[in-house]
């Protein structure tokens, strides 16, 4: 038996594509995530109000409210009636998230993704043990105590300690403590469990991704044929459970992942060397067919995820 020679995740991508072309969304996440932030802190920072307010809440140019859904939902548990434009904001949200896909939050807009996604590099790089991996559905039982705190004391339970909230009070007040929080998640999902704030705990996560469940932007194995095998999108996928339904199904099934628990993130596409992933629609079944085939008969070896 020949031995396994194990290549670096992603760099068949980058020698087919170019580093660029490897990590183009990626790159694309990074920008977004700095615009939304820097757009809520240009004002505190420099006066320039374009956004007022944070990511909980917020008034664009004066006239477009903007409201997290999730923080409007623990107020009305709480007691506490929302005024009309927090409504309005929160409508305006919860429909497009709906429409784009709830978790696109949490990989395009989330300011402690790039906490996690580092935390994630650091894991495979010194390639740690998976450690603890408590059940996907610990975040929907955090999502529903918080909602349940919120009732039984009146108050937004979550935003008491929501590492987004603080580390925006922290960018205009002062870090301060709010370091050791960031510590605290980077920690938890480097040596406790991979993937662990996002995958298992945050109760955001959770809500959005109840909220994207039948949204129309999706990720496709539509060159699912062309698979190799080499597992690169299992290493760097942050929900890789979501993968093998759409991979590695049924002849004629449908290649889209429809999962909720995908972030859009689009990490499978920028290190896949052979292209088999794509952005699309939930509909979009158009390049399956009933002889379609869901692997290649030559076959790299594996690697670990």
């Amino acid at each position: 038996m020949s031995a396994r020679v194990q290549i670096p995740v992603g760099q068949e991508a980058q020698a087919a594509k170019g580093w660029i072309g490897a990590h183009r969304f990626l790159l694309l996440r990074r920008l977004s995530q700095t615009f939304f932030l820097v757009l809520f802190l240009l004002g505190p920072w420099f006066g320039l109000w374009v956004v007022q307010g944070t990511l909980a809440g917020s008034l664009t140019l004066g006239v477009l409210p903007l409201t997290d859904p999730l923080i409007l939902l623990q107020g009305m548990v709480a007691g506490h009636w929302p005024e009309v434009t927090a409504l309005v904001g929160g409508l305006i949200v919860l429909i497009a998230y709906a429409m784009i896909g709830g978790r696109v939050y949490c990989a395009w807009v989330c300011p402690i993704n790039p906490v996690t996604d580092a935390a994630h590099w650091l894991h495979r790089r010194l390639n740690l043990p998976k450690g603890w991996q408590p059940k996907r559905s610990t975040r929907l039982w955090v999502l529903s105590m918080v909602l349940i705190v919120s009732a039984l004391t009146g108050v937004i339970a979550w935003e008491l300690i929501n590492p987004i909230t603080m580390l925006h009070r922290g960018l205009v007040f002062g870090m301060g403590s709010v370091w050791a929080m960031i510590a605290g998640i980077f920690v938890f999902d480097l040596f406790v469990a991979r993937h662990g704030w996002c995958g298992h705990v945050c109760p955001v996560g959770a809500f959005y991704g109840l909220v994207g469940s039948k949204s129309l932007l999706r990720v496709s194995a539509a060159n699912r044929s062309a698979c190799d095998d080499c597992m690169d999108c299992y290493a760097v996928c942050p929900e890789n459970q979501v993968i093998s339904p759409a991979l590695k199904g049924k002849p004629g099934s449908s290649p889209v992942i429809l999962s909720p628990d995908c972030t859009n993130c689009g990490r499978c596409i920028d290190v896949c060397a052979v292209d088999v992933f794509t952005y699309t629609h939930r509909f979009d079944d158009s390049l399956v067919a009933p002889s379609d085939p869901v692997a290649a008969p030559e076959k790299r070896a594996a690697r670990p995820i």
